[in-house]
Order: C-alpha cells, then sequence, then structure tokens
C-alpha cells in the first residue's frame, strides 16, 4: 500500500544529504490532496496519473508521537511551529519564502485545521553545524514559546567531518532543550542528491540521527531516504533539482506535504487523517 502526500529543499542550498530506511513497514502516506483527474485510456478503462509526492508508510511514520502538539490543536486552537535548520531549509529567489518546506507545511496544515491558529516560523542560517543549533535553542524556545520544534540538520556536520560523539552530544543536547521548554520535536536529516553522495559520507550522520531518535523516542523525518526513494522512482531527477528551481520548488512543496502528514499522524489528530483508511 502507499501513501500519497499532497503537495525540496533549496537542493544544495538548492542542494543536499541521504539517510536509510527504517525497518518496520507501515502503511503508506495519505494524499492530502484528491488525486489528479484520470486521464482517457485506449480501451476505455482510466488510469491514475502518479502523485510525485507519494512516500511509503514505512519511511515516513515511526513510533513518535507529538503530544504538545495534540493538546495545541484541540484544546488551544493554536499551533506554533519552530523550524531550525541550515542551508537547504531555504529557497533562493524572490519567492523562496513562500516555497520552502516550511511555508508549505504551514499552508498544508492550515488547510487541514482550518479553526486552529497555524503559524510556522524559520529560522534557518547557512553552515550551521548542530552544536551551532543546539546553542541558539534556548533562546529561540524562550523567544517564540513553539509546541512543536522541528530540528533539520546532519549536513554541515558531515562536510566538516564533526566527531561521531560530539555530533551525538549536540542533538542531545539541543533535545533536552527542546524538552525542557515544554515542546514536542521532529528530527529531520540530510538531504538526498546523487552527486552530494559520491562527495560526502552521510550514512554515520544519518544513523546516529536514526538512533537518537529511537532512543529519546522522538519522530525522525527521514528526508535523505524519502528524497532517494522519489529519485530512485523517477519522481524527480534530483541531479537536476540543484540546477532547475522549478524541480526544487516542487521538492521542497513534497516535503512539506509530507511533513503535514507525519504531524498529523504522529500528533494522533483528528483532522484528515494522514493514513488512507483501507
Amino acid at each position: 500500500m502507499s501513501v500519497r502526500i499532497p503537495g525540496l529543499i533549496a537542493l544544495a542550498v538548492v542542494v543536499a544529504a541521504t539517510a536509510p530506511a527504517t525497518d518496520s513497514a507501515r502503511g503508506q502516506a495519505p494524499a492530502q490532496t484528491p488525486p489528479s483527474a484520470a486521464e482517457p485510456h485506449p480501451l476505455g478503462v482510466p488510469h491514475q496519473k502518479t502523485d510525485p509526492c507519494e512516500v511509503p508508510g514505512y519511511i515516513l511514520f515511526g513510533e513518535g508521537k507529538l503530544a504538545h502538539v495534540r493538546t495545541a490543536v484541540e484544546d488551544n486552537k493554536r499551533l506554533t511551529v519552530l523550524v531550525v535548520g541550515s542551508g537547504s531549509s531555504l529557497m533562493p529567489g524572490p519567492d523562496g519564502v513562500t516555497k520552502a518546506y516550511p511555508a508549505r507545511l504551514e499552508e498544508v496544515l492550515q488547510k487541514r485545521f482550518p479553526g486552529v491558529e497555524i503559524k510556522v516560523v524559520a529560522l534557518a542560517k547557512s553552515r550551521q553545524t548542530a552544536s551551532d543549533m543546539a546553542q541558539a535553542l534556548e533562546k529561540a524556545l524562550l523567544d517564540r514559546k513553539p509546541d512543536l520544534v522541528i530540528w533539520q540538520t546532519g549536513t554541515v556536520d558531515a562536510m566538516r567531518g564533526v566527531d561521531a560523539e560530539s555530533f551525538r552530544a549536540s542533538l542531545d543536547d539541543g533535545i533536552d532543550h527542546i524538552i525542557e521548554a515544554g515542546a514536542d520535536l521532529i528530527l529531520m536529516n540530510m538531504q538526498y542528491s546523487p552527486r552530494t553522495e559520491t562527495m560526502i559520507s552521510l550514512s554515520n550522520y544519518a544513523d546516529i540521527m536514526r538512533v537518537v531518535a529511537r532512543d529519546r523516542e522522538v519522530p525522525l523525518f527521514d528526508r535523505r531516504e524519502i528524497m532517494r526513494y522519489w529519485n530512485d522512482n523517477g519522481n524527480f531527477d534530483l541531479n537536476l533539482a540543484t540546477k532547475d528551481l522549478a524541480t526544487a520548488y516542487k521538492v521542497h512543496d513534497c516535503l512539506g506535504r509530507a511533513l503535514a502528514s507525519l504531524v498529523v499522524e504522529a500528533a494522533d489528530l483528528d483532522g484528515v487523517k494522514a493514513r488512507p483508511s483501507q
């Protein structure tokens, strides 16, 4: 069964990284928007267009839960999301802010929950390591008071060859700050690019993030494996995404939709369900 996620990250600033898939198989992510109209078939039997945002549920969904998000949406009717990341959470160009995945996430969630005030704030800065972000988190949490933090990291650490234990310690420090602030967390790993994979060794850092997410019982948005899936299945040519801004915009749109499905699933919300009913 496959999940469709309604409608990239500034791939290698408009570019980025990778991450292995999880073992447990679950359903696929739901369609956030109705499937596109069927095209006529020569024999009169309609067939459906493939949704490029489709993501297998075993890659997208995990065991971590978002209890604060559920309370914010169902009881407080107000949800604040803080996205902390590096350059791959940004998009270039005059429309970059509205095309990047944080803005797409906000739009999808607002449509799903029209009675809830939803705000997604992005604090992304190029060339930041996990340690840099962990140090800045305490003030950001105090200023923004988010219900959910989406922490995108790992690529810059891999590029600089940061010691594995130091990388893990930085993740744990940041998670401690977030928990102490009373917020939920989604960890997001690197983006996938065939070209980047040949230049930077990312797997060890992606594995560390997976282990930390498991040990700290927080959801992991496996961006690396999701994008690898799209590339390998022909949904997107991620060799082009570093040169073609339109493709990068489409990938970011799909990432925003996938994130929305993960948020709804992990928070066990009663809005539009993240998984198909069948």
